[in-house]
């Protein structure tokens, strides 16, 4: 089942349950998919049932949601400071040749010369994938913001003035909300665009942490249900006349990782300041595809496209470099 959401005539947030081929679907009888999943949370159904219980006869057409810029993220908070978004690297098969790359370092060097992020993927290799409920090795983990960063498809990523980079991370993300009793609840699967500085980035590893700090784009649509071994997609990046100049396959999946799902979720809601009742958390998990390994620096004013069949019409974001307010610590 795939889940959108969007702005009705009034402005006002509406879900869509979408057809196979993603060219329109069926409103839903509910305010959001968060209420969807707090009610399915409270009732201890799924978010399917819900959905199939609140499913009506209207119809809407996915095209014109998109030429009227209407789509929401596929999930969201009503306070965006209740909304984290995080994520882990290095947790896809060839992932660490392209983070190694980027950093100029030799993956056949000895072993004492290994880059950390060569270590840290030979760590995942070896123990990303427990058996049964045991505890695996823990995964790179880093914070992008809250849910003030997060971009639908068909509105722009703003890459600040200060920022080397502006590149795409074409990967998949995990949706949960939180129980009342601190228990997390994965909501489902979308397209996402983690969107990072990969300059800053390769000037000096230590420098990730800011490199993250930047908006991503979510979406379209949230796919229930469990996420199939082996995904594939295309990542584009289009020019401003719309034409191609970089394409680029992903795939993703249990069967294209280092690290099992459950691990990476186990190893980022461990923490308890992440399981605060009600908040929704948007978790990225990785990839092994980005352009700025072919050397494509992405101009404001182009267009980072990101497809996979599986989950419905494609995630598009134009990147846009803003003007950084200046800011200034005043003492009290």
């Amino acid at each position: 089942m795939l889940l959108i959401q969007f702005k009705d005539d009034t402005g006002e947030c509406r879900v869509g349950c979408l057809d196979d081929d993603g060219q329109g679907g069926r409103l839903v009888d509910a305010v959001s998919t968060y209420e969807l999943a707090q009610i399915a949370i409270s009732r201890a159904t799924t978010l399917e049932a819900e959905v199939l219980e609140r499913l009506t006869s209207k119809r809407f057409d996915y095209h014109s949601l998109v030429d009227a810029n209407r789509l929401l993220p596929p999930l969201d908070h009503p306070d965006s400071a209740h909304c984290l978004a995080t994520g882990t690297g290095l947790t896809h098969l060839g992932s660490a040749d392209t983070r190694d790359a980027m950093h100029q370092a030799n993956a056949q060097q000895a072993e004492e010369h290994l880059t950390d992020s060569m270590k840290m993927f030979r760590m995942g290799l070896e123990g990303g994938k427990p058996e049964g409920d045991n505890v695996g090795v823990q995964p790179e983990w880093f914070y992008k913001g809250d849910g003030s960063i997060v971009r639908a498809s068909g509105e722009t990523l703003e890459m600040p003035d200060f920022a080397l980079d502006g590149g795409e991370e074409p990967e998949l993300a995990g949706l949960y909300v939180i129980g009342p009793n601190g228990t997390s609840y994965r909501v489902g699967y979308c397209l996402a665009n983690e969107f990072s500085d990969h300059v800053t980035e390769r000037q000096n590893y230590l420098w990730l942490a800011h490199s993250k700090l930047r908006m991503c784009g979510l979406g379209p649509a949230l796919r229930t249900g469990a996420l199939p071994e082996h995904v594939e997609g295309v990542s584009r990046i289009r020019d401003s006349q719309g034409a191609v100049r970089w394409e680029k396959p992903f795939v993703s999946g249990e069967a294209n990782m280092s690290h099992s799902i459950h691990n990476l979720e186990h190893h980022h809601f461990k923490y308890e300041l992440f399981r605060r009742p009600g908040d929704v958390h948007i978790h990225f998990f990785g990839t092994a595809t980005l352009s700025v390994a072919d050397n494509i620096e992405v101009a404001p004013g182009e267009t980072f496209e990101i497809e996979s069949a599986l989950f419905g019409p494609p995630l598009r974001n134009t990147l846009r470099k803003v003007e950084a307010a200046s800011h200034r610590v005043v003492a009290l």
